[in-house]
């Protein structure tokens, strides 16, 4: 299957040339989400400044980016390409979310690191998810990991103990050329712990955002929508040139992290992660 686009204003000009200082920008979303929905507010941020942005939607396996991640950062590297040859430029930029991020680390280290000048992550993860000790139940049931690869075989790889996780992580993360920035936030419930999107390998750029801005309580889903995550892009697509920006109030109502990570009822666990903390309420 061709790589999926969008075409929307502004977006996926297939006509749009490149700007001296401005490489195209290619968004990679998550598990399940199609990139038309996952950008809906960064992706026409970012072509407002001036960078001809792209936002196909990959991997399909049932739904977007189920299929196995190794397929999608191929497919990831026929968008490259493509996207390359139509604006003239000589390089790109990947910012990737959630799963993204892992198919844009595999792609630069396995495919087409030199067709780089940045990648930026948020939401990372390229260690995989415990998801509140699921994984390890999932590795447990006899015939689970069966299952999970043949229904969503990106989800088993993200599981940590896979072997596309240890060839990810084999000799380091990165490679050079690319420059990296990976966002986290200490409050995600989705990428648990929320250290493995953090990359301690020369070079790269690690931004918790509760530590560059306190009053951002964002977890993982609605970084796509975070304006702090979004000034965090541009800075890191401009070179990283200059401060930081400024800390925009982002809180999100409802319980405290603290009550989303206790308990013992697994049902409870399960909507947390899908469905966020404030969700539960309908189980009290």
């Amino acid at each position: 299957m061709d790589p999926v686009v969008t075409v929307t204003s502004g977006l996926n000009d297939w006509t749009c040339r490149a700007r001296p200082g401005r490489d195209p920008v290619i968004f990679l979303h998550g598990l399940g989400v199609p990139g038309a929905i996952s950008w809906i507010t960064k992706a026409p941020l970012v072509a407002s400044h001036g960078y001809c942005v792209f936002t196909p939607t990959y991997g399909w396996h049932v739904f977007p980016c189920w299929a196995s991640m190794r397929r999608s950062a191929a497919e990831v590297g026929q968008i490259v390409d493509r996207v390359r040859a139509s604006t003239g430029a000589e390089r790109v930029h990947l910012v990737g979310h959630s799963s993204g991020t892992t198919v844009a680390a595999y792609y630069l280290k396995f495919v087409g690191a030199d067709r780089v000048n940045a990648f930026v992550a948020f939401g990372s993860n390229f260690r995989g998810t415990t998801l509140l000790g699921l994984s390890r139940i999932v590795r447990a049931l006899p015939g689970a990991g069966r299952l999970l690869v043949s229904v969503c075989p990106s989800c088993d790889e993200i599981l940590p103990g896979s072997a596309f996780l240890a060839d990810l992580a084999e000799g380091g993360f990165t490679v050079p050329g690319p420059a990296y920035t990976s966002i986290v936030s200490r409050l995600d419930t989705v990428v648990l712990p929320y250290t493995s999107g953090v990359i301690d390998e020369p070079g790269v750029s690690n931004i918790v955002i509760q530590d560059h801005c306190p009053d951002d309580r964002v977890r993982h889903i609605l970084q796509a929508v975070d304006p702090n995550v979004t000034n965090l892009i541009l800075w890191a697509l401009a070179g990283k040139v200059g401060p930081m920006p400024a800390c925009l109030p982002f809180r999100i109502p409802g319980r405290s992290i603290e009550n989303t990570t206790t308990g013992t009822d697994p049902i409870r666990k399960i909507v947390i992660i899908v469905a966020g903390d404030r969700a539960t309420e309908a189980l009290d």
